[in-house]
């Protein structure tokens, strides 16, 4: 199957609900390619095709859904994952940073001890929107001392222009406007 067509069965498989969580807004949903074994084969080798030849050295993913994606490519890359979450849920020493989301404010946390400094990362998570939560996460890795080479999504709504906040090289798989 060529890389076409493994785009195509994730397009396939992302699952669109209209005005959720409020009227007016598609919510696009990406478990749709996990209930989906071939689609979610053809989502897993995208990414690690991808990112074989980035010289990555860690891979981070964002609370929640960058969670369920990070594990399965760092398996396959044999580099190691680490989660940002949400302020409060990481033990150890954090680093913390807010932002503000169209919607209200959230602060960011990462693990310190585990980010060495000047780690090549890639940071992934399942949809990149208007782009407050990949930056965040960008000057919280920054904060750390590695440094993003990439931004990775599954899905992204280009018409909100999300990438543009981002100043780094952004790679997404299936795009709506």
């Amino acid at each position: 199957m060529n890389k076409n067509e493994k785009i195509q069965l994730l397009r396939d498989a992302i699952v669109s609900y209209s005005d959720f969580p409020k009227p007016g807004i598609i919510f696009r949903d990406i478990f749709g390619i996990f209930r989906n074994i071939v689609a979610m084969r053809a989502m897993k080798d995208l990414i690690v095709e991808h990112i074989l030849f980035l010289e990555v050295d860690l891979v981070v993913g964002l609370d929640s859904r960058g969670f369920l994606l990070g594990p399965i490519i760092c398996m396959e890359l044999e580099k190691p994952f680490l989660p940002i979450r949400k302020k409060g849920k990481l033990p150890g020493n954090v680093v913390q940073h807010a932002f503000t989301l169209e919607y209200g404010e959230a602060t960011f946390e990462i693990q310190t001890e585990y980010v060495k400094k000047g780690a090549r990362t890639i940071i992934i998570d399942d949809l990149l929107a208007t782009g407050g939560s990949m930056a965040a996460a960008i000057e919280l890795l920054k904060l750390s001392g590695a440094e993003v080479i990439e931004c990775l999504t599954i899905i992204e709504l280009s018409g909100l222009k999300g990438r543009e906040k981002l100043g780094l090289p952004v790679h997404s798989f299936v795009q709506y406007d």
